[in-house]
């Protein structure tokens, strides 16, 4: 049975991990490299870094941050944010990240996804989907949340998986920040379409919200950020609950 894995996510700013509600308001949470090894030390699965505005101010994410977490960590990262190119990832990967997260490049040049993979593998390649709701369904949103594209979420994620994806990093922008609990319908409705793993994002509150998204949402992977920079919860603890209701996941004790 494949372990449900908990993934804290460091949403950097300027060389800065940072944490906002509904994608604004962003406050310092720290430094990056030495809150990724302190995950790293302390029961984290996989480790993201989002350079947050990397594609909105065409930055590119910081090499030298991943570079030396790499030097410093031992769990798989995958790191997003301005990455275009052939040429991006593999500058990413060369340096010590396992995986690479494409978002609006993706929308932007759907081959980028194909062309990742087959030169990297699928396991390499997250494309990650920011999702809004609609009267009807969900729409996705790129540019960190700036731009509706109009796309159905379900048809994205589809076409995402046909196109080589190895998995699909699913962020709730109703949910994100809001402590509030995951979109379970979302998580659902995605993971019910495709057949590639779902990392669930936007929303934790309470611990209890980790469940749910396996147990309702369906989801492969469990990402959050606050309730874990902010000591509201140690991964440790979250594992242990999840074990306690269930739910496998890798555990040191």
């Amino acid at each position: 049975m494949i372990k449900t894995r908990i993934i804290p996510c460091l949403d950097v700013d300027n060389g800065r991990v940072v944490k906002g509600i509904n994608f604004v308001d962003l406050k310092d949470a720290g430094d990056p490299v030495k809150q990724a090894k302190f995950y790293s030390d302390n029961g984290a699965d996989e480790i993201t870094f989002l350079d947050i505005t990397a594609t909105h101010q065409k930055r590119k994410a910081m090499v030298d941050i991943i570079e030396r977490t790499a030097n410093e960590c031992l769990v798989p990262l995958t790191v997003g944010g301005g990455i275009k190119s052939i040429e991006d990832m593999n500058m990413f990967l060369s340096v010590g990240a396992d995986k690479v997260s494409v978002n609006s490049s993706a929308i932007n040049n759907p081959s980028l996804i194909s062309k990742g993979a087959d030169k990297f593998g699928n396991q390499c390649i997250v494309v990650a989907i920011d999702a809004k709701k609609t009267k009807k369904s969900w729409d996705v949103f790129i540019n960190g949340g700036r731009i509706n594209t109009g796309l159905d979420v379900i048809q994205w994620a589809k076409k995402v998986e046909s196109l080589g994806a190895g998995e699909i990093l699913l962020t709730s922008m109703d949910r994100d920040g809001t402590k509030i609990g995951f979109d379970l319908d979302l998580t659902r409705n995605i993971s019910d379409h495709v057949g590639i793993p779902v990392i669930a994002s936007g929303g934790v509150g309470e611990i209890d919200h980790f469940v749910d998204g396996v147990k309702v949402g369906g989801a492969s992977a469990l990402l959050a950020a606050s309730v874990f920079h902010f000591g509201k919860f140690t991964i440790t603890e979250v594992k242990k609950h999840l074990i306690s209701q269930g739910i496998d996941v890798r555990i040191d004790y």
